[in-house]
C-alpha cells in the first residue's frame, strides 16, 4: 500500500507521525505492505484502514464474510493474480467486474486485471484478514493451491515412455524397470511433490509422515500432536515414483521391494526465519499393495532439553533430578512408543553433560547427536547388540551409561551389574506404569535382590495435547463427572474446565502442542523390602502413593486444574486406580 495511506491515517488521527516513521523504517528493513505493518505493530486495526480508504476515495466497503461469490466469477481472475494483488472478484454486470481489494489506489493491479479479464474494473474495500479468508475459502489453502499446480505439472510432463505398468507391478515386481523408476523419480514434478510433502510437514509441526499405498489410492497422513490426520491422496500412478524418490533421498536400494529398509534424509532449510538442519528417519515396509513409508521428523531445535519445561510437577521434578544426580544406580523411564521417553532422557543427559563426565550411549537408532556424548548406533546384523555395546562400554571408563532400551535378560543383567559397580545407568522399558516395571524386571529373570539394590528411580510418562491458547474457552462440566475422574468433591466445586473451539492456529482441532504426564517412583527402603518379599505391583504402588508419588491420573488432574488440557485427553491416556 503506498505511503499516502500512512499520511491519511496521520491526518485522520489514527496514528502519530512517530508511529508512521517507525512503520516505514520497518518496511525499509523487512519489506511488506505498509498497512499490514501498521496492523502487526498494533498501531491500527483492519477496520480503521478500511474506513479511512472508503471515506477518502469514495469507494464502498464490504464485509466479505456475508458475501457468497459465484464460482463463474472466481474463474475470471487466476489465483496467482488474486494472491499477488490481494484481490477477490465479487460480481460481473455487463462489462464491469467488481473486485474487493485492500488497496483501491493500486492502479497497477487494476490495469493488470483489466488486461487479463477484458472488463472494466470497479474496486470496493475489504479488510486484509477478510481478503485472506476469502482467498482460502474460494481458491483453497496455499498448500492445496501448490499441490494442484504440482499435479498439473505432472500431468503435462507424463510421457508414454516413462509411465509405469502398474498391472505388471502387481503381478510381478521383476517386470518393472529400475531405470524407469529412477528416471520417473527424478522428474521435476515428482521432486516438487516430495519437497512439498516434506515442507508442509514442517509447517504443520508434524512429528511423522505416513505414506500408505492401497489398492485404488495412496494416502498421506501427518501425525500432529500425537494424532494422525489425512493430508492428501496423490494419484495411484505416482505411487512408485514417490516411493523411489524418497528411497533415493534416504540412500536406500530402490530395487529392493521385498524387505524392510531403514535410511535417513538430512536437509537444510530456512524455516521460521532461521536456518535449520532437519533429519528425517525413514523406514520402509512391504505391504500388500506396495511399500509403506514412515518418516520420523527429527528437529534438534524442537527438542526440549530443559527438564523444568517438560511438564513435571514440582515434587516429581525434584525426585527425578535427585535420581539422575546420584553417582551410581539405575534410573528407568517407561511408557509406550511415542510417549516422550527419549526427550526426557536426552534432557537428563544434557543436564549431566559436563567436561569432567564420560557419557556413553547405545541407541537404536541414534535420533539426535550431541557434542560431548559418545553415541553408538546398534547394528544387530553385524553383532553389535545392546549387550555387546554395554560390555565394551565397561572397558571405556564411563561415568554414565545410557541404554536405548532394555529388551532381554542379557542386556538387563549387564546394565544392573554396571549400576552396582559405580556407574549411573539410564534406560527405557515398555510398561504401563512405574510399579509394574519392577514386575517386568523380575519376569525377565533378574533376582529380586539385584532389582532392589540397583534401581533407584522409575519414571512412567505419557504425552497429552494442550488446549490451544488462541481459541481457549471455558466450558461447564457436571460436578459428578469431575468426581468420577478422580477429583475430590471439595476440589470439584472450584475447578474451571476449558476446551479449544478450533481456529487457524490449531488447524481447527482445539489443541496446540503437547505436555507430559509423569509418575515418578523412588525406590525407598520400604519399597526395597516389598520387592525382596515378592510384593505385587499394586502393593508397591500403594506404598509409593503413601510416600508421596503422584500417579499418571493425578498428574493429568493437575493439568486439568491448571487449564492446560481437557478431560478427554487425560481419560484417553490414563486410568483411575
Amino acid at each position: 500500500m503506498p505511503s499516502q495511506i500512512g499520511e491519511i491515517l496521520v491526518r485522520e488521527n489514527f496514528i502519530t507521525s512517530e508511529q508512521l516513521e517507525t512503520a516505514l523504517k520497518y518496511q525499509r528493513q523487512h519489506g511488506g505492505r505498509l498497512g499490514s505493518i501498521l496492523i502487526s505493530l498494533g498501531f491500527v486495526q483492519d477496520d480503521d484502514i478500511t474506513s479511512v480508504l472508503s471515506k477518502q476515495y469514495g469507494v464502498p466497503s464490504i464485509n466479505l464474510a456475508f458475501f457468497e461469490i459465484d464460482p463463474a466469477v472466481l474463474k475470471l481472475i487466476p489465483i496467482e493474480t488474486a494472491q499477488k494483488y490481494m484481490v477477490v472478484p465479487l460480481s460481473r454486470v455487463g462489462s464491469t467486474l467488481t473486485i474487493a481489494t485492500v488497496d483501491p489506489t493500486n492502479v497497477f493491479a487494476i490495469d493488470d486485471i483489466k488486461f487479463i479479464t477484458g472488463f472494466n474494473v470497479e474496486p470496493v474495500v475489504a479488510t486484509e484478514s477478510s481478503i485472506l479468508e476469502a482467498l482460502e475459502k474460494y481458491y483453497g489453502t496455499p498448500h492445496a493451491i501448490e499441490l494442484k499446480k504440482v499435479y498439473e505439472e505432472i500431468a503435462l510432463s507424463e510421457k508414454e515412455s516413462f509411465e509405469l505398468d502398474l498391472e505388471a507391478a502387481t503381478e510381478g515386481e521383476e517386470q518393472i524397470s529400475i531405470d524407469e523408476l529412477q528416471r520417473s523419480s527424478e522428474e521435476a514434478p515428482i521432486i516438487k511433490l516430495v519437497n512439498l510433502i516434506l515442507s508442509e510437514s514442517l509447517k504443520k509441526g508434524a512429528s511423522d509422515i505416513h505414506l500408505e499405498p492401497y489398492e485404488r489410492d495412496v494416502r498421506i497422513r501427518f501425525r500432529i500432536d500425537g494424532i494422525l490426520y489425512n493430508i492428501m491422496s496423490p494419484p495411484l500412478r505416482l505411487r512408485d515414483a514417490i516411493t523411489s524418490r524418497i528411497k533415493i533421498m534416504a540412500k536406500m536400494d530402490i530395487a529392493e521391494k521385498r524387505l524392510p529398509q531403514d535410511g535417513r534424509i538430512k536437509i537444510r532449510t530456512s524455516f521460521n526465519s532461521k536456518k535449520q538442519e532437519i533429519d528425517f528417519r525413514v523406514s520402509t515396509l512391504p505391504t500388500l499393495f506396495g511399500e509403506k513409508i514412515v518418516l520420523r521428523i527429527l528437529n534438534r531445535d524442537n527438542l526440549p532439553l530443559d527438564m523444568s519445561k517438560l511438564g513435571f510437577e514440582e515434587i516429581s521434578l525434584k525426585r527425578i533430578e535427585a535420581g539422575i544426580l546420584k553417582p551410581y544406580g539405575m534410573v528407568l523411564v517407561t511408557g509406550p512408543t511415542g510417549s516422550g521417553k527419549t526427550s526426557t532422557l536426552y534432557s537428563a543427559l544434557n543436564r549431566l553433560n559436563t567436561p569432567e563426565t564420560n557419557i556413553m550411549t547405545a541407541e537404536d537408532p541414534v535420533e539426535y547427536n550431541f557434542r560431548g556424548i559418545n553415541q553408538v548406533q546398534i547394528k544387530e546384523q553385524i553383532g553389535l547388540t545392546f549387550a555387546a555395546a554395554l560390555r565394551s562400554f565397561l572397558r571405556q571408563d564411563p561415568n554414565i551409561i545410557f541404554v536405548g532400551e532394555i529388551r532381554d535378560f542379557e542386556t538387563t543383567e549387564i546394565a544392573i551389574k554396571a549400576a552396582l559397580t559405580g556407574h549411573l545407568v539410564l534406560s527405557t522399558v515398555h510398561t504401563n506404569d512405574a510399579p509394574s516395571t519392577i514386575s517386568r524386571l523380575l519376569n525377565m529373570g533378574i533376582e529380586p535382590f539385584l532389582v532392589a539394590t540397583s534401581v533407584h528411580l522409575i519414571c512412567a510418562q505419557r504425552l497429552i495435547r494442550k488446549i490451544c491458547n488462541e481459541c481457549k474457552t471455558e466450558i461447564k462440566t457436571p460436578l459428578q463427572t469431575l468426581i468420577d475422574i478422580g477429583f475430590s468433591p471439595e476440589e470439584a466445586k472450584n475447578i474451571q474446565t476449558f476446551k479449544g473451539e478450533g481456529c487457524k492456529t490449531c488447524n481447527g482441532t482445539g489443541y496446540k502442542g503437547r505436555i507430559g504426564l509423569y509418575e515418578v517412583m523412588e525406590v525407598s527402603d520400604a519399597i526395597q523390602e516389598l520387592i525382596l518379599v515378592g510384593a505385587t505391583a499394586r502393593e508397591i504402588k500403594r506404598k509409593a502413593v503413601e510416600e508421596g508419588m503422584l500417579t499418571l491420573r493425578q498428574s493429568g488432574l493437575n493439568k486439568i486444574k491448571a487449564g492446560i488440557t481437557t478431560l478427554d485427553e487425560v481419560l484417553r491416556e490414563t486410568v483411575l486406580n
